[in-house]
C-alpha cells in the first residue's frame, strides 16, 4: 500500500520500500492538506527515481490535470517547491521493470509571510536562517566552484500578494566549465568554442538574470547537438524544465520569470557545433518599440 491524505503542519514522504526500491507498477498518490490561507512547502531529502520510465508528478492543488506542475525523474535532488495554496499532491508512478531507491520528502506549512527555505545547490553553502518577507539571505560555493546567479536573496511579495524570493537559488558551477551569470538588456550565448565543437566534455551552465517583473526571451540560431547524447535543459519557462537536442533549431523560447537557466550536458566524443542563442528582457523590448512608434507618429504628423 502507498499514498493517502497527509495532514499535519510538518511531516515526510517516503516512496514505498525507501531506500531499498520502491515496487515496479506502482501507482502511489499523496495528498498534503494543509490550514486554510496557508502554502506548503516541500524540500527533497533524497531523489533516485528510473530516469525517464518513472515519474513523480507534482500537482499544485488535487491530483487533477488542471493542477499538473511538473514531472521528475533522473538521479538529481530536485529543489524546494512551494504550492500556491493549502493543498499539494504527489504521484509515483513506475514501469514493469528496473527501480531506483525511491525518494524521501519533507514538507511544511508556510504562513502567508514567509517565502520558506529556498534549499542549498550542490558544492554551495547558505548563510542565513530566516525567510519571511524582508529577510535576506547569501549563497557562497565551496573552494573550486564559482557561482552563477545572485548570491543575494530577498523574501519580498510580488504583485499577486504572495511571498516569494525575488532571484532563483545560484547554482555552484566548476571552474573548468563554460557559463556564467548574464545581466543586461539583450546578449549572446553559445558552447564552449562555437562553432568548431571543440567541447572539453564537462558541458557548462548559464543564468540570466533580469529585474523583478521582467521576462526574456531567448532565440535559438544555430543548433547543432549529438541526439540523445547532447542536451540544453533551460529552466524558467512553460513548461517549469525544458530539454533540447538533436539538429532542428528550437522555436524561441519565453521566460515565466526573471530569469532563465540554461545547463549544456555533452560528452567528449563528437565535433558538431553546439548552439548559439540570442536573449533579450522583455520590459528594454517593449520600451524600444514604444520608442519607436513614438517617432513613426511624431514623422507622420510632420508630414
Amino acid at each position: 500500500t502507498c499514498g493517502g491524505t497527509l495532514k499535519g503542519r510538518n511531516g515526510t514522504i517516503e516512496s514505498p520500500g525507501f531506500p531499498y526500491g520502491y515496487p515496479n507498477g506502482a501507482n502511489c498518490t499523496w495528498v498534503i492538506v494543509a490550514e486554510e490561507g496557508t502554502r506548503i512547502h516541500i524540500v527533497f531529502q533524497s531523489f533516485a527515481v528510473e530516469e525517464e520510465y518513472d515519474f513523480l508528478s507534482l500537482y499544485d492543488g488535487h491530483p487533477h490535470p488542471a493542477n499538473f506542475r511538473t514531472r521528475l525523474t533522473g538521479f538529481t535532488i530536485p529543489p524546494p517547491v512551494t504550492s500556491s495554496g493549502s493543498i499539494f499532491s504527489l504521484r509515483l508512478t513506475s514501469d514493469f521493470a528496473v527501480s531506483a531507491h525511491g525518494f524521501k520528502v519533507a514538507y511544511e506549512e508556510l504562513r502567508s509571510s514567509s517565502c520558506g527555505n529556498p534549499g542549498v545547490p550542490p558544492k554551495g553553502i547558505l548563510n542565513g536562517t530566516q525567510f519571511n518577507v524582508g529577510d535576506k539571505i547569501r549563497y557562497r560555493c565551496v573552494t573550486g566552484y564559482v557561482l552563477d546567479g545572485h548570491s543575494l536573496l530577498t523574501c519580498v511579495n510580488n504583485a499577486a500578494g504572495v511571498s516569494v524570493w525575488d532571484f532563483p537559488v545560484p547554482i555552484c558551477r566548476a571552474e573548468d566549465t563554460c557559463g556564467g551569470t548574464l545581466r543586461g538588456s539583450s546578449g549572446l550565448i553559445s558552447s564552449f568554442d562555437f562553432p568548431s565543437g571543440d567541447s572539453p566534455g564537462n558541458g557548462g551552465g548559464w543564468t540570466i538574470l533580469a529585474d523583478p517583473g521582467d521576462t526574456i526571451s531567448l532565440v535559438f540560431t544555430e543548433f547543432q547537438m549529438e541526439e540523445k547524447s547532447d542536451f540544453l535543459e533551460i529552466e524558467g519557462s512553460e513548461p517549469p524544465t525544458i530539454w533540447l537536442t538533436g539538429m532542428n533549431i528550437p522555436a524561441p523560447i519565453i521566460s515565466n520569470k526573471n530569469w532563465l537557466r540554461l545547463h549544456f550536458v555533452t560528452e567528449s566524443n563528437h565535433r558538431h557545433k553546439g548552439f548559439r542563442a540570442h536573449f533579450a528582457v522583455m520590459f528594454y523590448l517593449c520600451i524600444r518599440l514604444t520608442t519607436y512608434l513614438r517617432v513613426l507618429i511624431k514623422i507622420d504628423g510632420y508630414r
